[in-house]
């Protein structure tokens, strides 16, 4: 259960008549509402409110739930006096900055009201006959997107027009009303459905139906709902935690199995499988061939890596190292195309550094890269791609990486997670920032069972976040 859910079944308790026992000495609704009726006629009597035409019986056909005895059923117009507002001309600047509050629905908080940010001025009271809607009064939004929204004023104030305020008439309380129309806030919502913007009238209001119980009981309800609420927005906070981490923890395992993977806590060593040192010389000697046969150019030695570089523990048959010296990188100008040219069909994919892995098509096949696989780096996005197809580099900002006697789904690995520890530098370059970062290296056959290791549990975390 949701804690709106849990609320509205409070609420939804309350108003029945199950939240609190009903109790024979504090009389009945239908005293109550005798009570209710003759104030209203003195209210008339004495010009305080107008006198508004009858409304009508309440059928059979309206009652929405059966309520105890002692509770009646009566229409929400009978039990206190409605009032929309209005808005006074924003052209006039007399009717501005007085010292009268002057409340719109957007002011609404489905609670207590004690300050607004607007008010106006003696004048436009007095110009648009505006109601000043004392201390208690409760509110209702009747258009738009705030449709249902309640609160109890704190202080006296005005509304605009689409703000309903009632005053409750002696012998209801205030906050029961209050908690009633939140408890019914749906059935007023489906009243203003239909329209291009969702509207409930002053009319449709005080036509619907209010279970009225003895006054007593309804402090009774009020504070029993008061004293459950604290609760609930205990329970929402816990809930909204749960929910967070629900959410975090497929993403957050993903990275745990990737730490695990590149600190060698993901499968176990092998003696058999050698070191990685020795497949370290191996590559250099690959390096140093592929250089000689003019495949690659002769780049400047990289710096011996210190102890102080190192971030954490690896096993023995590992090997430090970076990436400039297990790969090289593939794709220059020559097989790039510009945003503009891209197709939405065609004959080769186009790979930029955006999320998406392909981003359109080319026909230019004189600009296919197939010096396959490969592992592309987004120097702005930080995104990282494997690339096992014929593709033509899509835009600026990519590196596309050749392995060197290294599995070229392990390099894609430990670069999802080294690019994940990158500091974002917004648009700006991060290559420069991925070339410092160590790569743990582990032996061949090795880095194959990481792999193998991390594809069976990706997907299984794939599925918690679909679940």
């Amino acid at each position: 259960m949701t804690p709106q859910e849990l609320k509205n079944s409070i609420l939804q308790l309350a108003i029945q008549g199950k939240l609190v026992e009903q109790r024979p000495e504090e009389g009945t609704g239908e005293e109550l509402y005798q009570q209710i009726q003759a104030e209203k006629q003195r209210l008339i009597k004495e010009g305080k409110i107008k006198k508004e035409k009858p409304l009508p019986e309440i059928s059979e056909d309206e009652i929405p739930f059966d309520i105890p005895a002692s509770w009646i059923w009566v229409r929400i117009g009978n039990i206190g006096s409605w009032s929309a507002g209005a808005t006074p001309s924003r052209t006039n600047p007399l009717y501005y900055n007085g010292d009268i509050p002057w409340l719109k629905t957007g002011d609404l908080n489905d609670g207590i009201i004690s300050d607004v940010p607007e008010f106006i001025s003696e004048l436009a009271l007095e110009k648009l006959s505006l109601r000043l809607n004392p201390i208690g009064s409760v509110l209702m939004a009747m258009y738009g997107a705030t449709i249902g929204k309640l609160g109890i004023l704190n202080i006296e104030a005005t509304t605009n027009q689409a703000c309903c305020a009632c005053i409750p008439y002696e012998g209801v309380y205030n906050k029961y009303l209050f908690y009633f129309l939140m408890a019914r806030r749906t059935d007023f919502i489906k009243m203003g459905e239909g329209g291009a913007q969702p509207n409930i009238s002053k009319e449709k209001i005080i036509n619907a139906i209010f279970a009225l119980p003895p006054l007593a009981e309804q402090k009774r309800i009020v504070a029993k709902i008061e004293e459950l609420l604290p609760y609930v927005d205990r329970y929402e906070k816990a809930w909204n935690k749960l929910e967070e981490l629900n959410k975090r923890f497929p993403t957050d395992l993903q990275k745990s199995i990737l730490q695990l993977a590149i600190q060698g806590k993901l499968v176990e060593q092998r003696p058999e499988e050698g070191t990685a040192e020795e497949l370290y010389q191996q590559i250099q000697a690959e390096k140093q061939r592929l250089i000689k046969e003019g495949k690659i150019k002769k780049e400047k030695p990289l710096p011996e890596i210190t102890e102080d570089e190192i971030p954490f523990d690896i096993p023995e048959s590992w090997f430090w190292t970076k990436i400039e010296s297990v790969t090289y990188t593939v794709g220059n100008r020559e097989n790039q195309i510009q945003t503009k040219e891209i197709l939405p069909e065609g004959d080769f994919p186009v790979v930029s550094q955006g999320q998406s892995l392909i981003d359109g098509y080319t026909n230019q096949r004189e600009k296919v890269i197939h010096n396959l696989p490969l592992v592309m780096f987004g120097d702005h996005t930080r995104n990282v791609k494997y690339i096992d197809f014929p593709f033509v580099i899509g835009a600026d900002g990519t590196k596309f990486h050749k392995c060197i006697l290294v599995y070229p789904k392990f390099l894609y690995y430990w670069m999802i997670y080294a690019s994940g520890q990158l500091r974002n530098r917004g648009y700006a370059r991060h290559y420069v920032l991925l070339k410092q970062q160590l790569i743990p290296l582990p032996p061949l056959a090795e880095q194959k069972r990481i792999v193998a290791k991390i594809e069976e549990l990706m997907p299984l975390c794939e599925k918690l976040k679909r679940d």
